[in-house]
């Protein structure tokens, strides 16, 4: 089992999950976590990674803000592709997902399988209308993602806790979003319940896992204006107590190279 990233900020999020055969290596199940980015973007981005769109298996949808929409209607329809997304975020933008052939409503609560993918969602609090976020596994393996969410919850430290890897949100620096330019109703918004984590609350809420199998750890959603990677690295590995070296990032516009997890 193996996972990659696309680009993780403000300006496009996606995110992959691959099973492959134990003997060839070849992908059977390759899943994309949201599709932020403008069709020929994602095409070349997918191809940076070793991957042709018509390997997709599919995409599985978040919510509906455009960072993390804004390109999965153009590729579903283009190549054909499944798409799974909990109701709210379908009903709160239908002309959004229009004319996608293949969509299945999903339960926030209720894992359901992609091909040789196990896919748990789970509810986070977000300004969106349903939103969730996703825990991958192979039946053995765990790779937990929380890219978008205000605070942590007992439900999220319990779905995320054992996870052989993590990508796990660090926003932003609270001083820096404090005293940054942004209007006065957006540093309200970023910084609220329904916002997104800052590196406090994501060494936090790392610090209550249990990581005991943990084998990679990844900061995401990374706020240009208002982190720094180094901030982010710093706040996760003394939680983990870890070297820095341990921690990656994901970057808005490379992402990060494929990780294996054994």
């Amino acid at each position: 089992m193996r996972f990659a990233s696309l680009g993780s900020g403000s300006e496009g999020n996606a995110l992959l999950v691959s099973v492959s055969t134990k003997n060839s290596g070849t992908p059977q199940t390759l899943v994309l976590m949201d599709c932020g980015f403008g069709l020929q973007d994602t095409v070349v981005r997918l191809e940076k990674l070793g991957v042709m769109p018509e390997q997709l298996s599919g995409i599985v949808v978040t919510h509906e803000h455009g960072d993390h929409i804004g390109g999965v209607a153009r590729l579903a329809r283009k190549f054909d592709l499944n798409v799974w997304l909990t109701h709210g975020t379908l009903h709160s933008q239908p002309k959004a997902f229009a004319k996608i052939l293949k969509l299945h409503e999903i339960d926030a609560h209720a894992a359901f399988a992609i091909g040789d993918l196990y896919v748990q969602p789970y509810p986070v609090p977000h300004d969106a209308a349903e939103p969730v976020q996703f825990v991958f596994s192979d039946g053995s393996r765990r790779l937990g993602v929380l890219t978008d969410a205000g605070c942590s919850t007992p439900h999220i430290e319990a779905t995320l806790s054992g996870c052989d890897a993590l990508v796990l949100e660090c926003n932003h620096d609270g001083e820096l979003l404090a005293n940054g330019d942004y209007p006065y109703s957006l540093k309200q918004r970023v910084g609220g319940r329904f916002g997104h984590l800052n590196n406090r609350q994501s060494a936090e809420l790392l610090a209550s896992l249990d990581v005991s199998r943990l084998q990679h750890l990844v900061a995401a959603h990374l706020s240009h204006k208002n982190n720094t990677p180094e901030l982010a690295v710093s706040a996760l590995s003394a939680a983990l107590g870890c070297p820095a070296e341990f921690v990656g990032v994901a970057t808005q516009q490379e992402g990060f190279a494929w990780r294996e997890i054994v």
